[in-house]
Protein backbone atom coordinates (compact mmCIF):
# COMPACT_ATOMS: atom_id res chain seq x y z
CA UNK A 1 0.00 0.00 0.00
CA UNK A 2 1.22 3.86 -0.74
CA UNK A 3 1.70 6.33 2.07
CA UNK A 4 1.30 10.32 1.29
CA UNK A 5 2.65 13.32 2.25
CA UNK A 6 0.23 16.22 2.04
CA UNK A 7 2.55 19.67 2.53
CA UNK A 8 -0.18 22.02 1.52
CA UNK A 9 -3.74 21.75 3.25
CA UNK A 10 -5.69 24.52 5.07
CA UNK A 11 -7.82 23.74 7.84
CA UNK A 12 -10.76 26.27 6.99
CA UNK A 13 -11.09 24.58 3.44
CA UNK A 14 -10.46 21.03 4.91
CA UNK A 15 -13.97 20.89 5.72
CA UNK A 16 -15.38 18.37 3.37
CA UNK A 17 -19.16 19.97 2.57
CA UNK A 18 -21.28 16.69 3.85
CA UNK A 19 -19.30 17.43 7.34
CA UNK A 20 -20.04 21.13 6.92
CA UNK A 21 -23.68 20.66 6.36
CA UNK A 22 -23.98 18.27 9.29
CA UNK A 23 -22.58 20.69 11.25
CA UNK A 24 -24.95 23.77 10.31
CA UNK A 25 -27.92 21.69 10.34
CA UNK A 26 -27.49 21.16 14.23
CA UNK A 27 -25.46 24.31 15.29
CA UNK A 28 -26.01 27.03 12.47
CA UNK A 29 -29.07 26.61 10.65
CA UNK A 30 -29.39 30.25 9.48
CA UNK A 31 -25.98 29.79 7.32
CA UNK A 32 -27.97 27.34 5.30
CA UNK A 33 -30.82 29.13 5.20
CA UNK A 34 -30.70 29.98 1.59
CA UNK A 35 -30.48 26.17 0.01
CA UNK A 36 -33.48 23.98 -0.14
CA UNK A 37 -31.16 20.87 0.42
CA UNK A 38 -27.77 19.65 0.45
CA UNK A 39 -26.97 19.30 -3.27
CA UNK A 40 -27.40 23.75 -3.72
CA UNK A 41 -25.08 23.80 -0.14
CA UNK A 42 -22.44 21.73 -2.03
CA UNK A 43 -23.02 23.26 -5.32
CA UNK A 44 -21.93 26.47 -3.88
CA UNK A 45 -19.52 25.50 -1.63
CA UNK A 46 -17.73 23.41 -4.38
CA UNK A 47 -18.28 25.58 -7.42
CA UNK A 48 -15.34 27.37 -9.47
CA UNK A 49 -14.99 31.15 -8.47
CA UNK A 50 -13.36 33.98 -10.94
CA UNK A 51 -10.55 34.79 -8.66
CA UNK A 52 -8.49 34.40 -5.57
CA UNK A 53 -10.01 36.98 -3.81
CA UNK A 54 -13.39 35.20 -4.57
CA UNK A 55 -12.41 32.32 -3.93
CA UNK A 56 -10.91 33.01 -0.43
CA UNK A 57 -13.98 34.70 0.96
CA UNK A 58 -15.34 31.63 1.51
CA UNK A 59 -12.82 30.50 4.19
CA UNK A 60 -14.24 33.08 6.21
CA UNK A 61 -17.57 30.91 6.42
CA UNK A 62 -15.59 27.99 8.59
CA UNK A 63 -13.19 30.21 10.36
CA UNK A 64 -16.01 31.47 11.69
CA UNK A 65 -17.04 27.89 12.93
CA UNK A 66 -13.75 26.45 13.94
CA UNK A 67 -13.40 27.45 17.37
CA UNK A 68 -11.69 25.86 20.79
CA UNK A 69 -14.71 23.93 21.42
CA UNK A 70 -15.35 23.13 17.53
CA UNK A 71 -11.82 22.29 16.51
CA UNK A 72 -11.66 18.40 17.67
CA UNK A 73 -14.87 17.67 15.72
CA UNK A 74 -13.55 18.56 12.39
CA UNK A 75 -10.06 17.76 13.08
CA UNK A 76 -11.13 13.83 13.73
CA UNK A 77 -13.42 14.12 10.96
CA UNK A 78 -10.08 15.68 8.58
CA UNK A 79 -7.93 13.08 10.17
CA UNK A 80 -10.33 9.87 10.07
CA UNK A 81 -11.18 10.68 5.67
CA UNK A 82 -7.13 11.67 5.13
CA UNK A 83 -6.04 8.16 6.44
CA UNK A 84 -8.96 5.85 5.82
CA UNK A 85 -9.60 7.62 1.89
CA UNK A 86 -5.96 8.75 0.89
CA UNK A 87 -3.59 6.81 2.94
CA UNK A 88 -1.56 9.98 4.57
CA UNK A 89 1.09 9.19 6.47
CA UNK A 90 2.18 12.89 7.59
CA UNK A 91 0.14 16.00 7.23
CA UNK A 92 0.69 19.54 7.83
CA UNK A 93 -2.13 21.58 8.45
CA UNK A 94 -2.07 25.56 8.19
CA UNK A 95 -4.58 28.03 9.65
CA UNK A 96 -4.19 31.50 11.06
CA UNK A 97 -4.77 31.19 15.00
CA UNK A 98 -5.82 34.30 15.10
CA UNK A 99 -9.12 34.04 12.83
CA UNK A 100 -9.94 31.49 15.18
CA UNK A 101 -10.08 33.51 18.09
CA UNK A 102 -13.65 35.43 19.35
CA UNK A 103 -14.03 38.54 17.33
CA UNK A 104 -15.40 40.68 20.31
CA UNK A 105 -12.29 40.61 21.94
CA UNK A 106 -9.76 43.11 22.20
CA UNK A 107 -6.33 42.84 19.69
CA UNK A 108 -4.07 41.98 23.13
CA UNK A 109 -6.72 39.25 24.44
CA UNK A 110 -7.40 37.45 21.11
CA UNK A 111 -3.43 37.59 20.61
CA UNK A 112 -3.79 35.69 24.24
CA UNK A 113 -6.05 33.42 23.25
CA UNK A 114 -4.13 32.01 20.45
CA UNK A 115 -2.00 29.43 22.28
CA UNK A 116 -4.71 27.84 23.23
CA UNK A 117 -5.94 27.76 19.89
CA UNK A 118 -2.42 26.07 19.06
CA UNK A 119 -2.72 23.47 21.84
CA UNK A 120 -6.10 22.12 20.99
CA UNK A 121 -5.43 21.74 17.62
CA UNK A 122 -2.18 20.22 18.46
CA UNK A 123 -3.51 17.63 20.94
CA UNK A 124 -6.84 16.88 18.50
CA UNK A 125 -4.48 16.24 15.75
CA UNK A 126 -2.90 13.31 17.53
CA UNK A 127 -5.55 10.50 17.16
CA UNK A 128 -4.27 6.59 18.25
CA UNK A 129 -6.59 4.82 15.86
CA UNK A 130 -5.65 7.26 12.98
CA UNK A 131 -1.29 7.19 12.95
CA UNK A 132 -1.10 10.25 10.71
CA UNK A 133 2.93 12.08 11.86
CA UNK A 134 1.30 15.69 12.09
CA UNK A 135 2.15 19.56 12.35
CA UNK A 136 1.08 22.40 12.28
CA UNK A 137 1.78 25.46 9.92
CA UNK A 138 1.00 28.80 11.14
CA UNK A 139 0.24 31.99 8.81
CA UNK A 140 0.70 35.38 9.61
CA UNK A 141 -1.92 37.46 7.50
CA UNK A 142 -2.40 40.09 4.91
CA UNK A 143 -5.46 41.54 6.63
CA UNK A 144 -3.90 41.67 9.96
CA UNK A 145 -1.50 44.16 11.60
CA UNK A 146 2.40 43.85 11.86
CA UNK A 147 2.05 43.18 15.51
CA UNK A 148 -0.63 40.75 15.60
CA UNK A 149 1.64 38.63 12.19
CA UNK A 150 5.00 39.11 15.29
CA UNK A 151 2.94 37.71 17.36
CA UNK A 152 1.46 34.72 15.14
CA UNK A 153 6.20 34.21 14.63
CA UNK A 154 6.40 34.56 19.00
CA UNK A 155 3.90 31.64 18.96
CA UNK A 156 5.11 29.60 16.78
CA UNK A 157 8.88 29.76 18.19
CA UNK A 158 7.10 29.07 21.74
CA UNK A 159 5.55 26.25 20.09
CA UNK A 160 7.70 23.83 18.20
CA UNK A 161 6.16 20.39 19.75
CA UNK A 162 3.32 21.53 17.79
CA UNK A 163 4.34 23.96 14.88
CA UNK A 164 6.98 22.97 12.38
CA UNK A 165 6.56 26.40 10.05
CA UNK A 166 5.23 29.67 9.31
CA UNK A 167 3.56 30.77 6.24
CA UNK A 168 1.57 33.82 4.77
CA UNK A 169 -1.85 33.88 3.65
CA UNK A 170 -4.86 36.05 2.30
CA UNK A 171 -4.27 36.79 -1.16
CA UNK A 172 -0.89 37.21 -3.07
CA UNK A 173 -1.58 40.61 -4.79
CA UNK A 174 -1.47 42.35 -1.44
CA UNK A 175 1.82 41.83 -0.42
CA UNK A 176 3.83 44.55 -2.13
CA UNK A 177 2.42 47.56 0.00
CA UNK A 178 3.36 46.07 3.42
CA UNK A 179 6.76 44.89 1.25
CA UNK A 180 9.12 45.79 3.86
CA UNK A 181 6.95 44.32 6.75
CA UNK A 182 7.09 40.37 5.29
CA UNK A 183 10.69 40.63 4.87
CA UNK A 184 11.45 41.86 8.08
CA UNK A 185 8.65 39.34 9.67
CA UNK A 186 10.50 36.53 7.43
CA UNK A 187 13.60 37.65 8.55
CA UNK A 188 12.75 37.67 12.08
CA UNK A 189 11.20 34.05 11.91
CA UNK A 190 14.20 32.76 10.32
CA UNK A 191 16.58 34.31 13.30
CA UNK A 192 14.37 31.97 15.64
CA UNK A 193 14.97 29.14 13.73
CA UNK A 194 11.66 28.46 12.30
CA UNK A 195 10.80 26.93 8.59
CA UNK A 196 9.38 28.72 6.40
CA UNK A 197 6.91 28.91 3.30
CA UNK A 198 4.74 31.48 1.41
CA UNK A 199 1.91 32.13 -0.75
CA UNK A 200 4.08 33.49 -3.68
CA UNK A 201 3.87 33.40 -7.48
CA UNK A 202 0.36 31.67 -7.54
CA UNK A 203 -1.09 34.20 -9.59
CA UNK A 204 0.51 36.70 -11.57
CA UNK A 205 -0.43 39.70 -8.90
CA UNK A 206 1.61 37.60 -6.23
CA UNK A 207 5.20 37.89 -8.04
CA UNK A 208 7.64 39.14 -5.42
CA UNK A 209 10.88 38.00 -6.03
CA UNK A 210 11.82 39.96 -2.64
CA UNK A 211 10.59 37.11 -0.65
CA UNK A 212 11.98 34.06 -2.50
CA UNK A 213 15.46 34.03 -0.65
CA UNK A 214 13.56 33.84 2.61
CA UNK A 215 11.35 30.70 2.10
CA UNK A 216 12.57 27.24 2.00
CA UNK A 217 9.58 25.51 0.60
CA UNK A 218 7.08 28.07 -2.13
CA UNK A 219 3.51 27.66 -1.69
CA UNK A 220 2.45 27.16 -5.32
CA UNK A 221 4.91 28.82 -6.93
CA UNK A 222 3.50 27.82 -10.68
CA UNK A 223 4.12 31.71 -12.08
CA UNK A 224 8.31 30.96 -11.81
CA UNK A 225 8.12 28.55 -14.38
CA UNK A 226 5.35 29.83 -16.06
CA UNK A 227 6.23 33.30 -16.75
CA UNK A 228 9.97 33.39 -15.16
CA UNK A 229 11.80 30.11 -15.64
CA UNK A 230 15.14 32.21 -15.54
CA UNK A 231 14.69 31.92 -11.76
CA UNK A 232 14.43 28.05 -11.76
CA UNK A 233 18.16 27.50 -11.20
CA UNK A 234 18.25 29.77 -8.20
CA UNK A 235 15.15 27.77 -6.63
CA UNK A 236 17.67 24.27 -7.46
CA UNK A 237 19.96 25.89 -6.06
CA UNK A 238 18.86 26.88 -2.89
CA UNK A 239 17.23 23.20 -2.70
CA UNK A 240 13.45 25.09 -2.37
CA UNK A 241 10.58 22.74 -3.42
CA UNK A 242 6.91 24.09 -4.94
CA UNK A 243 3.70 23.12 -3.25
CA UNK A 244 1.45 22.36 -6.45
CA UNK A 245 -2.20 22.32 -5.51
CA UNK A 246 -3.63 21.89 -9.12
CA UNK A 247 -7.17 21.67 -8.58
CA UNK A 248 -6.98 24.91 -7.02
CA UNK A 249 -6.04 27.06 -9.83
CA UNK A 250 -8.80 25.79 -11.83
CA UNK A 251 -11.36 27.02 -9.15
CA UNK A 252 -9.49 30.15 -8.75
CA UNK A 253 -9.57 31.20 -12.28
CA UNK A 254 -5.73 31.47 -12.40
CA UNK A 255 -5.82 29.11 -14.94
CA UNK A 256 -7.92 27.76 -17.39
CA UNK A 257 -7.09 24.18 -17.93
CA UNK A 258 -5.22 21.67 -15.79
CA UNK A 259 -2.84 20.74 -18.71
CA UNK A 260 -1.27 24.10 -18.58
CA UNK A 261 0.61 22.82 -15.48
CA UNK A 262 2.44 20.55 -18.27
CA UNK A 263 4.94 23.18 -18.32
CA UNK A 264 5.10 23.65 -14.97
CA UNK A 265 6.52 19.87 -14.17
CA UNK A 266 8.21 19.89 -17.59
CA UNK A 267 10.30 22.78 -16.71
CA UNK A 268 11.06 22.08 -13.19
CA UNK A 269 11.97 18.67 -14.10
CA UNK A 270 14.54 19.71 -16.32
CA UNK A 271 15.78 22.58 -14.02
CA UNK A 272 16.41 19.87 -11.03
CA UNK A 273 13.38 22.08 -9.22
CA UNK A 274 11.61 19.41 -6.27
CA UNK A 275 7.29 19.36 -6.92
CA UNK A 276 5.28 18.29 -3.85
CA UNK A 277 1.77 17.81 -5.38
CA UNK A 278 -0.72 18.99 -2.51
CA UNK A 279 -4.59 19.53 -1.99
CA UNK A 280 -4.94 22.90 -0.38
CA UNK A 281 -8.10 23.04 0.18
CA UNK A 282 -9.65 19.57 -0.16
CA UNK A 283 -12.95 20.47 1.66
CA UNK A 284 -14.22 23.40 -0.38
CA UNK A 285 -12.43 21.11 -3.65
CA UNK A 286 -14.60 17.95 -2.94
CA UNK A 287 -10.81 16.09 -4.07
CA UNK A 288 -8.57 13.61 -2.31
CA UNK A 289 -4.83 13.72 -2.55
CA UNK A 290 -4.89 10.32 -4.73
CA UNK A 291 -7.73 12.26 -7.35
CA UNK A 292 -4.96 14.91 -7.61
CA UNK A 293 -2.29 12.81 -8.88
CA UNK A 294 -4.73 10.75 -10.94
CA UNK A 295 -5.99 13.73 -12.89
CA UNK A 296 -2.35 14.91 -14.17
CA UNK A 297 -1.32 11.54 -15.19
CA UNK A 298 -4.93 11.05 -16.81
CA UNK A 299 -4.59 14.28 -18.86
CA UNK A 300 -0.59 13.28 -19.40
CA UNK A 301 0.93 15.96 -17.65
CA UNK A 302 3.04 13.75 -15.74
CA UNK A 303 4.38 10.24 -16.00
CA UNK A 304 3.88 7.49 -13.14
CA UNK A 305 7.80 8.18 -12.61
CA UNK A 306 7.61 11.28 -12.28
CA UNK A 307 4.85 11.26 -9.80
CA UNK A 308 7.16 8.97 -7.57
CA UNK A 309 9.97 12.01 -7.73
CA UNK A 310 6.92 14.31 -6.43
CA UNK A 311 5.67 11.66 -3.98
CA UNK A 312 9.29 10.96 -2.49
CA UNK A 313 9.75 14.93 -2.73
CA UNK A 314 7.11 15.31 -0.70
CA UNK A 315 8.55 13.46 2.28
CA UNK A 316 11.91 14.73 1.59
CA UNK A 317 10.26 18.02 2.16
CA UNK A 318 8.47 17.52 5.16
CA UNK A 319 9.25 19.66 8.24
CA UNK A 320 8.10 17.30 10.50
CA UNK A 321 8.79 14.13 9.15
CA UNK A 322 10.83 12.09 11.84
CA UNK A 323 12.61 9.72 9.59
CA UNK A 324 15.27 10.02 6.66
CA UNK A 325 13.38 7.80 4.13
CA UNK A 326 8.97 7.68 3.19
CA UNK A 327 7.17 5.34 4.93
CA UNK A 328 7.38 2.88 1.34
CA UNK A 329 11.26 2.14 1.95
CA UNK A 330 10.86 1.65 5.29
CA UNK A 331 7.96 -1.20 4.71
CA UNK A 332 10.09 -2.82 2.20
CA UNK A 333 13.02 -3.32 4.89
CA UNK A 334 10.10 -4.53 7.12
CA UNK A 335 8.81 -6.86 4.41
CA UNK A 336 11.79 -8.04 2.53
CA UNK A 337 13.00 -9.91 5.02
CA UNK A 338 9.77 -11.60 6.09
CA UNK A 339 9.34 -12.48 2.40
CA UNK A 340 12.68 -13.89 2.33
CA UNK A 341 12.15 -15.99 5.21
CA UNK A 342 9.32 -17.14 3.36
CA UNK A 343 10.93 -18.13 0.35
CA UNK A 344 13.94 -20.26 2.06
CA UNK A 345 10.55 -21.74 4.42
CA UNK A 346 9.21 -23.38 0.99
CA UNK A 347 12.39 -24.04 -0.70
CA UNK A 348 13.15 -26.00 2.00
CA UNK A 349 9.67 -27.82 1.99
CA UNK A 350 10.76 -28.70 -1.74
Amino acid sequence: MALYAELHRHLGGSVVPRVLWRYFERHGQDSIAQFAEYGEFEEFYTRPRNTLDEYLELHTLVESVQTVETLPYFIYRLLRGAYIFENLAYLELRYTPYLRTPEHLSQSARIEKMAEIVEVVGKASHLPEYPIVTSQILCMHTRLPYEVNQAIIDLAVQNKQYVCAIDVAGGDRYYHERMAEWVSLYDYGRSQGLNTTGHLYETRDGCHPELLPYLMRIGHGIQIPLLFPELLKEIAQRGQCLEVCPTTYLKTGTLEDIRQLKLVFDRCFAAGVDIAICTDNAGLHNMRLPFEYENLLTYDIIDFEQLQSCQNAAFRHAFAWPYNHPPTLLLDKVLKPSQNRVGLTSAAKV
